[in-house]
């Protein structure tokens, strides 16, 4: 294997290992953890959420714009600690319901080891923004954020917030170019919205300055970067997938994960087709080819296991 793929394999195992955590977590997660409420099925659920980031992403470019910045990191940082807060709390409530008495009061222990963690990680990452921090706290964010949604959404919504982000991301990236500006502004505030695979372990990240335009202006490539969107929101699916498709059995196996595994799966070879483009220099919008990878594995996969061209959806239509 070259060793300028190595980065690329990193970055699907990064793919691959946030997939699993969600899945794995959500069944920790409450049902009070539905973003849009008890209809998941409702197919004006993902226009809120795309409306949602279109704001926060104007809000942000404004703000880059307008203001010298200077508190825009610790805005950053408060969205960080809160999406650690709720991505942790279930997890350790799950395994230790308890609470202690301590001389006079009563101690939470799932909250007290939630806010431990979480200003722990949020001190870390501002202390000490490398890339294996980012990384790090971007795989366990990205993990809770693809659970909470997948929770939040059946699997029509889910269809069309892919394909509405996956239209969004190309404009974005190719037309207007504001992501762009967006993350390599972000970037060098040092915050967990991109993952960064470095080319060899001496790389430090405090020193990037912001996402290179053009690789050939180098004589080589210190690190890659994706965005961490680009692994939760093709991870949205197989959560959506592993909960509220019909359960079967396949050979003592759960025909809703087969096909969840089957949307990852999707993704992955999505993001090796990307990654031929992005070793070619210029960055390139991740989630067309993401997004329709998982799309198409887990159409391939439920039509095999379900013997359904409905995809589970059409009785959503009617």
């Amino acid at each position: 294997m070259n060793r300028r793929h190595l980065p690329v394999v990193a970055i699907a195992c990064m793919l691959v290992l946030t997939h699993m955590l969600a899945l794995w977590v959500v069944n920790l997660y409450p049902q009070e953890y539905r973003a849009f409420g008890e209809d998941v099925d409702d197919p004006t659920n993902p226009l809120i959420y795309v409306g949602a980031i279109i704001a926060f992403t104007a809000v942000l470019l404004l703000i880059m714009k307008y203001s010298k910045g200077n508190f825009l990191p610790y805005l950053i940082l408060g969205v960080v600690a809160l999406t650690l807060f709720y991505v942790f709390y279930p997890v350790y409530f799950y395994f230790i319901p308890y609470r202690v008495w301590a001389f006079v009061f009563w101690v939470d222990i799932p909250l007290t080891l939630t806010l431990i963690t979480t200003g722990t990680l949020t001190a870390l990452l501002y202390f000490r923004p490398e890339w294996y921090v980012i990384d790090s706290l971007g795989l366990i964010m990205g993990a809770g954020i693809a659970a909470i949604f997948g929770l939040s959404m059946g699997i029509l919504p889910v269809l069309i917030l892919l394909i509405v982000l996956a239209v969004y991301d190309a404009i974005s990236v190719y037309k207007t170019k504001h992501m762009i500006s967006l993350a390599s502004g972000v970037m060098k505030m040092k915050m967990p919205v991109m993952l960064v695979v470095p080319d060899n372990l001496k790389y430090t990240f405090t020193k990037e300055k912001g996402i290179i335009q053009d690789v050939d202006k180098r004589k080589k490539r210190d690190a890659m970067f994706i965005g961490l969107g680009d692994l939760i929101i093709p991870g949205i699916l197989p959560v959506s997938a592993s909960l509220y498709l019909e359960p079967v059995s396949v050979m003592g196996t759960s025909g809703p994960l087969l096909v969840a595994l089957g949307s990852t799966i999707g993704a992955v070879i999505g993001l090796l087709i990307l990654m031929r483009y992005v070793l070619k220099g210029n960055p390139q919008a991740g989630l067309p080819l993401l997004n329709s990878g998982a799309i198409l594995g887990f159409v391939i996969t439920y039509v095999a296991i379900y013997r359904d061209f409905g995809l589970g959806i059409f009785s959503l239509l009617l």
